[in-house]
């Protein structure tokens, strides 16, 4: 059996594309490689933002439902996302960078080993920057060259993913004897999850936690987690798997940048199989994606339908420059 070799991306929902792009450009430096919509629910934006060339492991991306109410935390959901920075000094740099700006952080902490600092967006999606100092594993990507984060500071990728569960049984029993990830630790009632090459960008942590009230999908949510795998070859292979286990699938699902499949393998826990390609970079050149409205070959035909739909908004970076701001570290 081909094991996932780590994550591929987290998708979560936001109460604003516009407030997610100024969020995601300008305070995280992370790269918009595509704009493009909901190929389920094309009224709806979906918005990647990743490293500079959009590797596969380094994206998070958001949809903008329509009227869609605020989301509430609590147990059985997907928590928490994590993007790694190089090194624990990084980490006083976006401290610096958070205070200033004004992002509610928690300061810098230590779980498993490794230096941490959680922090929210305007709508309270959780989020955590965590050091790759220390880290051995699957590689990240590369920083937003043209951003504004310093290049020694920036996001290079996704690390540990946060997912809180009431039958922490149960779901054990899915990581190990499913996705066949390993427990390589434990604090409490949270443990640590590793599978495929390891490290930062292929780890799971999970809190057991049955006193907190369910959790309800909306904006400030986590729609779902992907776990990257080679190709179609593979991805089938997991999707066979995944019936043998009883879990139903979506089945095969043609992303145009990738290809994909779908199981809940929990209550409200989405999980996808996403390939490493075709990527971000086939439609669009490299100094200008993200700019434009990309659509899959499947909707091209109905392009002025949804653009009418969809209200414009300016991603253009390419003339403009993004001055290196180091908040005092330089």
């Amino acid at each position: 059996m081909n094991h996932v070799k780590g994550i591929h991306h987290v998708t979560a929902i936001t109460s604003s594309a516009e407030k997610n792009y100024d969020f995601f450009t300008h305070v995280l430096g992370m790269r918009l490689v595509k704009k493009t919509v909901n190929q389920d629910d094309i009224q709806t934006y979906h918005l990647f933002f990743a490293d500079d060339k959009g590797n596969a492991g380094t994206d998070m991306t958001f949809f903008d439902f329509p009227g869609i109410p605020k989301g509430k935390h609590g147990t059985n959901e997907i928590a928490k996302t994590s993007f790694r920075v190089p090194t624990d000094e990084a980490l006083t740099y976006w401290v610096r960078r958070f205070d200033r700006l004004g992002v509610e952080h928690e300061g810098i902490q230590e779980q498993f080993g490794k230096k941490t600092l959680s922090f929210i967006d305007f709508d309270e999606q959780a989020y955590q920057l965590i050091s790759d100092e220390f880290n051995e594993g699957i590689a990240s990507g590369e920083p937003w060259k043209n951003g504004p984060i310093p290049l020694e500071y920036a996001i290079t990728g996704l690390g540990p993913i946060f997912i809180r569960i009431a039958d922490i049984t149960y779901f054990k029993q899915v990581m190990e004897q499913v996705m066949l990830f390993k427990e390589i630790g434990r604090e409490g009632d949270v443990y640590l999850f590793e599978g495929g090459e390891g490290g930062n960008g292929a780890q799971v942590i999970v809190i057991h936690d049955e006193t907190s009230p369910q959790a309800r999908q909306g904006f400030g949510t986590v729609h779902h987690v992907a776990f990257r795998v080679e190709d179609r070859s593979v991805l089938d292979e997991w999707t066979a798997r995944l019936q043998q286990f009883g879990l139903p699938t979506s089945g095969y699902v043609d992303r145009f940048f990738f290809e994909s499949s779908y199981a809940r393998v929990a209550p409200q826990i989405l999980f996808e199989w996403a390939t490493d390609g075709p990527g971000f970079m086939g439609d669009e050149p490299y100094e200008t994606v993200g700019e434009k409205l990309s659509l899959p070959p499947f909707l091209e035909a109905k392009r002025s339908q949804i653009e009418a739909m969809v209200r414009p908004i300016d991603t253009v970076r390419s003339t403009k420059t993004f001055e290196k701001e180091y908040e005092g570290m330089k």
